[in-house]
């Protein structure tokens, strides 16, 4: 039989490579920092939006009801927003307000799409508002939606899965394991 020559064996390596160690810190950071700007932002509606529900409900009258229009410049199409004014009282004291959210009237360049949101707030209907307790002359209309609590999760798996990342670059791997 022929002898068999085996091929020069490879120096393995002792040290793992320290570039690709760096790099998966750097990813595993950059995937927490970005998650966790996410999972923040989406706290602070969520937040926001529970304690907006535990704002003093009041009965309210709408004033006014029309459809607002803005042209950016004379070559953009013109966009519409509704604008809903309405008046309260809290504590003796009588106030107005247009603020259907806390972030007010969406524009948008459907006029048929606010118009026919607008009818659900006609001149003279007696509707509920809620009263911000520490700026009084501050009302909504409507609350701001809690979906933010439980849309979280979502991001979170960002921080998670960066946090993993990280962790596995960091461990200390047996150099004769391999």
């Amino acid at each position: 039989m022929a002898s068999i020559s085996s091929a020069p064996a490879t120096p393995s390596r002792t040290h793992p490579a320290k570039g690709g160690k760096w790099y998966s810190i750097v990813l595993g950071l950059s995937l927490v920092l970005i998650g966790s700007l996410f999972v923040w932002l989406l706290a602070r509606s969520f937040l926001r939006a529970l304690e907006m529900r535990h704002w003093p409900e009041v009965p309210c009258a709408v004033i006014s009801s029309e459809v607002e229009t803005w042209i950016h410049d004379p070559e953009s199409p013109p966009e519409y927003r509704q604008k809903v004014i309405f008046g309260y009282e809290w504590q003796g004291q009588t106030f107005t307000d247009d603020h259907l959210t806390l972030r007010g009237s969406p524009w948008s360049s459907d006029r048929e799409r606010i118009e026919k949101r607008n009818t659900e707030f006609p001149v003279g209907k007696m509707t509920t508002c809620w009263v911000n307790p520490t700026q009084p002359s501050f009302a909504v209309l409507k609350t701001d939606s809690l979906a933010p609590g439980y849309t979280i999760w979502f991001p979170s798996l960002f921080v998670v899965g960066g946090l993993g990342i990280i962790l596995g670059a960091l461990r200390k791997r047996n150099p004769q394991h391999r």
